[in-house]
């Protein structure tokens, strides 16, 4: 069973003080994480004067790759469930005198987008929450024209043996995940509401990067993947 929102926060108190350390555990097993964390930020293309929001900011690890994008004269709001997390956040900005950071603490669910927001982006936390489909649509619905959402997060390869995806899940434990996450696709979520949609799976379909572009025009239109571990 997935855990609740309150067992989220707690496991992420907890793993605050560590986290940045800690999310490098996996590439002894090959997972890149900063590699797809970069990717990420690469299909979402902050440019410089744009406001980004970052969904599941937690410590800001992310916050280096989107500064050096959107300045001068960019905004980056990251929201994020727990206390702690934004804590250590909140000392990353201090500690580079970013001037242009907000942080909010709460349920991305219940995080009410500023209008004409130009990039959205989530990494590794999106598919934690159980309303990750209305998350997707409310960013969708505050986007500007050709604006941009990308979703990096963790799926279970396809045709994938059910033992497989349980032991994925137990490893990944650590970091609230469980068997059941496999059942969220919120890359199909992407690819219905927005007008040009791009899908990469990421170390042997074990996670995947989708990208969300609002047009001007009717019908979506897939932008090409390039792949890769």
């Amino acid at each position: 069973m997935a855990y609740s929102e309150d067992a989220v926060r707690g496991i992420y108190r907890k793993r605050a003080p560590r986290y940045d350390w800690t999310a490098n555990v996996y590439y002894v097993a090959g997972f890149r994480e900063m590699r797809y964390r970069q990717k990420a930020v690469e299909r979402l293309d902050p440019q410089p004067g744009q406001t980004v929001v970052e969904l599941g900011c937690g410590t800001g690890i992310n916050f280096p790759l989107l500064e050096r994008r959107i300045v001068p004269g960019g905004r980056l709001i990251g929201v994020d469930l727990t206390g702690a997390m934004l804590a250590r956040a909140h000392r990353r900005v201090a500690a580079n005198r970013w001037t242009n950071v907000e942080l909010v603490e709460g349920d991305m669910a219940d995080y009410a987008f500023p209008s004409g927001v130009d990039r959205i982006i989530s990494t590794f936390a999106l598919t934690l929450s159980p309303h990750y489909e209305a998350v997707i649509r409310r960013g969708r619905r505050a986007l500007a024209p050709g604006g941009t959402m990308v979703v990096l997060d963790l799926k279970a390869p396809r045709n994938a043996r059910p033992w497989l995806i349980r032991l994925a899940a137990l490893t990944a434990r650590p970091f609230a995940v469980t068997p059941d996450l496999a059942e969220r696709h919120p890359w199909e979520i992407v690819e219905r509401e927005f007008d040009a949609y791009r899908f990469d799976e990421l170390y042997f379909g074990f996670s995947f990067i989708a990208t969300g572009v609002v047009g001007r025009g009717g019908g979506t239109t897939a932008l090409p993947p390039t792949g890769g571990r």
